[in-house]
């Protein structure tokens, strides 16, 4: 089980990261807080939530949570990071938080926190936590076609040399 957890929020879901990173610190993780370091209403979460999802992606062995009202909007600048799965929670169906490991191999958590009380959120996330990707063939490739897709950059530039090389 992955032990390093970089976490972030937005206002909304500021008061349960803190319940979560206290938590998760009692569980034997080492949590990093990405931020905010404080309450602020008007908050633009972006840069928090990208700055998580990078460390995610540098750091080998790592996790993240995310979290907003409803952990759309952290999801999706999560998932603006090359790397990252990130997959949303918001209640009714704790299967999904499993499923997010075990078949997509999910590495950031987001967590709707307007809609999901604390013990709720400790009990998904643990279960996160604690699922591994399943490794199965299909599974593994689909997401080496998400990754092909996000190196789609590099291979637009290598293209055109790639070209030449074939001819000669």
């Amino acid at each position: 089980m992955n032990k390093k957890i970089f976490i972030a929020s937005d206002h909304a879901g500021y008061e349960l990261k803190n319940t979560l990173v206290e938590f998760l610190s009692d569980e034997g993780f080492e949590v990093i807080d990405k931020g905010p370091e404080k309450y602020q209403k008007d908050d633009d979460y972006p840069e928090y939530i990208i700055d998580a999802a990078k460390a995610v992606r540098d750091e080998d062995n790592s996790l993240g949570i995310v979290l907003g009202y409803s952990g759309q909007g952290e999801a999706l600048a999560a998932n603006k990071v090359d790397g990252i799965r990130a997959a949303v929670y918001y209640g009714e169906n704790p299967e999904i938080t499993e499923l997010s490991r075990k078949h997509n191999n999910a590495n950031i958590l987001s967590l709707g926190a307007g809609f999901i009380g604390d013990e709720e959120a400790k009990r998904e996330v643990l279960n996160w936590l604690k699922a591994d990707f399943t490794g199965a063939e299909r599974h593994k490739r689909r997401i080496k076609e998400i990754e092909l897709y996000e190196n789609r950059k590099i291979l637009k530039f290598y293209l055109p040399y790639l070209q030449v090389i074939k001819k000669i």
